[in-house]
């Protein structure tokens, strides 16, 4: 193998490719980049054998070839090599960079040793804007499960309908949900639980104004536009019934403006328990009482104007559920309703007059105050 890059072409298919490496592994090929030159490209890849990230550069290719080589390390030579055209050639199974006077040779490993990317079948595929797909995770893959012990809620649960996509994500006491219009799709009915480190390398691979190509082949799903895939293996399984859990009947609200309740909760927090983050809030006519009281550390209090409709409601939440909720809300005014201080509450966007209502709605579990 041998071609000519430009460092900046070098360094940033690295930096795209890395970010999939494991950091830990008992597989030495996965911590290696796999480079293949042919036809006037460089396809770099990585993979941690759930999500694989492949991406297409352009190059001067004089000898086509490939060769695995330590990714974190090539990265990093690439970073500090000078703003000159980089020459890379192999000789057995080492990797040789020459860029002006600098040269590195890293040891490598067969490409043969590399694990195939699956073979998804694009052409069967549909396509979706980019833009709406990173949308649906930017509001939603924050509310996964990171506990091992439900692996089926350490996905987003991605759901197709003819004409419309959904994003779902809970760990059991919070929930997010999110729909847009899609445009018309081969696949017309479709679920899918995804892994969220793969829902993260499509927010960071491709740009908000592409179209891509999606398609699955058994259990994995691919992502493709203008020189970078992304495949990752699915979680099997059926995801939970999520709408029993979404109230109908919530007969109270209160209107409040995000920002102020956002930092009052964030205030709270700081005294509360680290076991718990329980805090109290009091819904009353024209206000919200915050208050929480820690025997060990003290208390805190703090009041907003909302506008509230019901009979009065005290109820506790965990504050680090409710401000990450409240966080991830794209409106400056939120709704918040309730039926009881133990039953679950939402949180909708307040859409400003004029505009196009948002399909999202939160749900944060309520925890049991203590007297």
């Amino acid at each position: 193998m041998n071609f000519t890059i430009t460092r900046q072409n070098l360094h940033q298919g690295l930096a795209a490719v890395s970010a999939s490496i494991p950091t830990k592994t008992t597989l030495p090929v996965l911590s290696n980049i796999l480079l293949e030159a042919r036809d006037g490209v460089v396809w770099m890849s990585g993979t941690d054998l759930d999500v694989a990230v492949r991406v297409q550069v352009p190059a001067d290719v004089t000898e086509t070839g490939s060769l695995t080589a330590p990714g974190k390390k090539l990265q990093e030579i690439a970073r500090e090599l000078p703003d000159r055209p980089v020459e890379v050639v192999t000789r057995g199974d080492q990797l040789e960079l020459r860029c002006g006077r600098s040269c590195f040779k890293l040891n490598g490993l067969p490409s043969e040793e590399f694990p195939s990317l699956p073979g998804v079948d694009f052409e069967k595929g549909w396509s979706v804007t980019s833009k709406d797909l990173q949308r649906l995770i930017y509001h939603t893959a924050f509310a996964v499960s990171t506990e091992e012990s439900r692996p089926i809620l350490n996905g987003v649960l991605w759901e197709l309908r003819d004409g419309r996509m959904q994003m779902v994500a809970t760990n059991g006491h919070r929930l997010a949900r999110m729909a847009v219009p899609a445009g018309p799709t081969t696949a017309t009915s479709a679920d899918f639980i995804v892994p969220p480190a793969a829902l993260q390398q499509v927010q960071r691979l491709f740009k908000t104004e592409e179209d891509l190509e999606v398609a699955r082949d058994g259990n994995h799903l691919g992502f493709r536009s203008s020189g970078t895939e992304v495949y990752t293996r699915l979680i099997e399984g059926t995801y939970p019934n999520y709408e029993q859990v979404i109230p109908k009947d919530n007969d109270r609200f209160a209107i409040v403006e995000k920002s102020a309740l956002e930092s009052a909760v964030r205030r709270m927090a700081v005294v509360a328990s680290d076991q718990t983050h329980r805090i109290r809030l009091v819904f009353s006519e024209s206000k919200v009482q915050l208050n929480v009281l820690t025997p060990d550390l003290g208390e805190g209090e703090d009041e907003l104007e909302v506008h509230y409709e019901g009979d009065e409601l005290e109820i506790g939440f965990n504050a680090n559920y409710l401000r990450e909720v409240l966080r991830y809300m794209p409106t400056d005014e939120v709704k918040l309703t309730f039926k009881a201080p133990e039953r679950a509450a939402t949180i909708e966007p307040v859409t400003p007059e004029g505009e196009e209502a948002l399909e999202y709605l939160s749900l944060v579990m309520p925890l049991r105050l203590l007297d």
